[in-house]
């Protein structure tokens, strides 16, 4: 319990000396400012779904852990940056928690896809069992390319969010594909988001020519992940402000990443500080009450964020962003475009209207398969099973 106490109050401490800065602070797309609007970017902090370890939940797989302390931090942080993708599709950007307010169902409902339990969508009963098909055992620690490729196969039996989940391999973002992905479901395959005209009111009184909209819609909203390597061991300099950038897009999702045992969700920064969410704290598994209804508050971190400098960011991340609509999607093209003309800004990845010729060819680093090198990258690697490219050496 003290230490719990020690915690709360170092953090708390930490956030009453946030930075006096005349530096914005940027959170998921949104600027703030230190001096005036403190209050409103805790607000914005404690509404994100905070996603933790937990014990004494329904064994995984029936006779597996009933804990994922120890091992799960990355998969808690894939299940953060989902959950903010949903939030968007069902509440929007500007929905706020507030401890004690009643939520919406629509909220219950994206909270309901995440508990530990085996028949919830993004369970961490389901990314661990899901995993196995990328090669990892229950219980293993993934990167942020796994937890990203398994909720993307998770995301196909969530017919209500009915999300179209782009993964951007070889640092290359094709325009071509993620339209034809996103256009792909004319009559809306998910409908279900507004079942039936008639059932508004559960859903959060969709008003009426939502419903036929969402039904017609030519457009999936877009759940847009992009594996990257900024470096070898350490983030490379260069990559720093384009970062920065990513998170003041009004599109962003925030950032996965961290080293084995210690992965977080960066969802904003402040001068040379990222601001992040943890998932190492244990707390219980939660179930719902005799009354159906579920207690959320430990959803919700409602101590200030953590901050660390960003050239201590392990170089292996994954970038999310969501466009809802195609006009979302083109206004973060434009943003990427004019991002790679930021001076001392070196673009992450790249962004191709059609897949390039030379796509996918595995001799990226020019280096022959007996080189030493190549045999020194690839032990390199070994640690995460990840297949990246390297960006920068």
């Amino acid at each position: 319990l003290i230490l719990a106490t020690l915690t709360y109050d170092t953090l708390r401490f930490e956030y009453e000396d946030f930075p006096e800065t005349k530096e914005p602070v940027w959170i998921l797309g949104r600027k703030y400012s230190v001096f005036t609007e403190k209050e409103e970017i805790l607000l914005d902090v404690t509404s994100r779904l905070w996603f933790t370890y937990r014990k004494n939940f329904p064994a995984i797989g029936g006779t597996g852990p009933t804990s994922d302390t120890g091992w799960g931090c990355m998969l808690r942080c894939g299940q953060m940056i989902f959950a903010q993708a949903l939030v968007c599709r069902h509440l929007g950007r500007d929905w706020r928690w507030i401890k004690g307010k009643r939520q919406t169902d629509n909220y219950f409902n994206v909270l309901n896809a995440f508990i530990d339990k085996k028949d919830s969508y993004y369970s961490i009963h389901q990314i661990a069992q899901m995993g196995v098909g990328e090669g990892k055992s229950i219980g293993q620690w993934y990167g942020p390319n796994t937890v990203a490729q398994v909720l993307k196969k998770l995301a196909t039996f969530d017919t209500w969010s009915s999300l179209a989940v782009h993964i951007a391999m070889d640092n290359t973002v094709v325009m071509e594909e993620i339209r034809r992905l996103c256009q792909s479901n004319v009559p809306c395959a998910g409908a279900a988001a507004c079942p039936a005209l008639e059932s508004d009111v559960l859903y959060n009184g969709c008003p009426e020519d939502v419903g036929l909209r969402e039904r017609l819609a030519p457009w999936k909203p877009l759940v847009l992940l992009i594996p990257l390597r900024l470096g070898l061991t350490e983030i490379n300099e260069a990559y720093i402000e384009t970062l920065k950038h990513c998170f003041m897009m009004p599109q962003s999702l925030g950032v996965i990443g961290g080293k084995p045992n210690s992965a977080h969700y960066f969802i904003g920064y402040v001068g040379e500080e990222l601001i992040y969410l943890d998932p190492h704290t244990t707390q219980p598994a939660v179930e719902p009450s005799d009354s159906g209804c579920l207690p959320d508050e430990s959803f919700h971190c409602q101590h200030p964020p953590c901050r660390m400098s960003i050239a201590e960011l392990d170089p292996s991340i994954a970038v999310g962003f969501f466009c809802n609509t195609e006009a979302d999607f083109n206004d973060w093209c434009q943003q990427i475009k004019k991002l790679s003309l930021v001076r001392g800004a070196l673009p992450m990845f790249e962004l191709v209207e059609r897949q390039p010729s030379h796509f996918s060819n595995p001799d990226v680093l020019n280096l022959t398969p007996d080189s030493s090198d190549a045999d020194r990258l690839e032990r390199f690697f070994d640690s995460e099973d990840e297949d990246f490219e390297i960006l920068s050496l």
